[in-house]
C-alpha cells in the first residue's frame, strides 16, 4: 500500500469520546483527525513490541 495514500473510513464515536478526544488533539495542536492517527500509530507500534 502506498504510504502517501490514505484509507478513509467512517467511524462511530460515543459523543462524550469525540469531546475528549477534540479536547486532548487541541491540546496537542494536532487536528481530531490527525490525533486519531497518531493514537493507533502508538497503539499499533506498542502492540508490535509487545510481540517480540
Amino acid at each position: 500500500m502506498d504510504e502517501k495514500a490514505k484509507k478513509q473510513i467512517l467511524l462511530r464515536l460515543s459523543p462524550k469520546l469525540w469531546e475528549e478526544l477534540v479536547k486532548w488533539s487541541e491540546d496537542e495542536f494536532r487536528s481530531i483527525n490527525g490525533q486519531i492517527e497518531y493514537l493507533l500509530t502508538e497503539a499499533v507500534n506498542k502492540h508490535k513490541k509487545g510481540k517480540k
